[in-house]
């Protein structure tokens, strides 16, 4: 071949990669149950409408604000889109981390036309945020404890009972969700939790509450954890997303069971970062778009039992895909397991987050 071919084949090469590379779009999520459901109910069409588009799924959103406030202070985004709960929404929003986001612009209308503001109504709950689910946060328990004596828990405080139901527990490393249930296990009404843990006095009273589970606690801080530490005996109970447990009892077919009591309601959902080149920004809204209609939302409950945001999505809501069961029941929204329920405060955590943070990580090394 002669040295000009050679260079000009080069130079196509060369081409070619780079297109390839620039149509490579890194999507954050969760892991597990829950990213599998995203990858057939979003993911696969998406990229089969789009084959010049290669999604490449990261599980980091554990860690998403602390990596986006690092990558913007570098001056290099490297994430197209990113799964998150809507206070960490909210806090990377008011960072001018994320994208402002015109829902009746952006994103698609329902069926019958109605506008996307009014098909999510009130959980748009921050200007960059674009809710894909309602999901609830909530406890496992094994089934054949012989030390429980035949006896299940079916109260939140049972998690925190040692002596009619010995074993370890596994909760989550960050103090969301645990203070709370702790304080309304330390005789505080449902609807005074967030007064008190305004206090000083408060956030101590939970973490000592916290304490007396504290050498019986195994921490988590992949949603996947817990129900693999169920399956395998390592733990009694403990918490994770209430989709996570489907999987485990559902098609893992493990002795585990479901407590719904006091489950803590939340918003999950994406973000674009902000900062990223007009190519990258106009195809990640084009998979927003995609991915949040009435459709692909009510899609995504035929693989996990979270709600779909949008009221149009809830008539759409059938059958597992591969096990073939009414999903109906197994939302956190269903009547039965929705009779006592926390609502995650959004506000409150987008303003308490880091101060909280600090001061539970601290109480973990004590």
């Amino acid at each position: 071949m002669k040295f000009s071919h050679l260079v000009a084949a080069s130079a196509a090469a060369l081409m070619v990669a780079s297109v390839a590379k620039a149509e490579d779009m890194t999507i954050v999520s969760w892991g597990g149950a829950y990213s599998k459901s995203q990858l057939e109910a979003y993911h696969k069409p998406y990229m089969a409408k789009n084959p010049d588009v290669n999604i490449i799924n990261d599980e980091s959103s554990a860690e998403a604000v602390a990596k986006l406030r690092a990558m913007s202070e570098a001056g290099n985004v490297t994430w197209d889109v990113v799964d998150v709960v809507a206070a960490d929404a909210i806090r990377l929003c008011d960072e001018g981390l994320a994208l402002e986001i015109d829902p009746d612009k952006d994103l698609a209308p329902a069926p019958d036309g109605t506008p996307a503001s009014e098909d999510f109504g009130d959980l748009l709950v921050s200007d960059c945020f674009i809710p894909q689910i309602v999901y609830s946060t909530t406890f496992g328990y094994r089934t054949d404890v012989a030390e429980w004596g035949g006896k299940t828990p079916d109260d939140i405080c049972d998690v925190f009972d040692l002596e009619n139901f010995p074993g370890k527990r596994s909760l989550e490393k960050r103090p969301i969700n645990n203070v709370e249930w702790a304080l309304l296990c330390d005789g505080v009404a449902a609807e005074d939790v967030y007064d008190v843990l305004s206090t000083e006095e408060g956030v101590d009273r939970a973490l000592a509450k916290l304490g007396t589970i504290k050498d019986d606690t195994i921490w988590w801080s992949a949603g996947a954890e817990t129900p693999q530490r169920l399956a395998d005996g390592e733990v009694v109970i403990g918490s994770t997303y209430n989709g996570r447990l489907f999987s485990v009892i559902e098609e893992q077919k493990q002795p585990v069971a479901m407590l719904w009591d006091w489950q803590v309601f939340d918003l999950d959902g994406w973000i674009i970062p902000a900062g990223l080149s007009d190519e990258r920004k106009k195809r990640a809204l084009d998979y927003i778009y995609f991915a949040t209609d009435t459709q692909r939302l009510a899609d995504q409950a035929k693989y996990i039992s979270y709600g779909p945001a949008r009221k149009s999505s809830a008539p759409l809501v059938g059958k597992h895909a591969d096990l073939g069961i009414e999903m109906a029941p197994h939302m956190p929204t269903d009547p039965e397991n929705a009779k006592n329920t926390l609502l995650y405060n959004y506000e409150w955590w987008a303003d308490n987050r880091d101060d909280l943070d600090a001061k539970f990580q601290a109480w973990l090394t004590q």
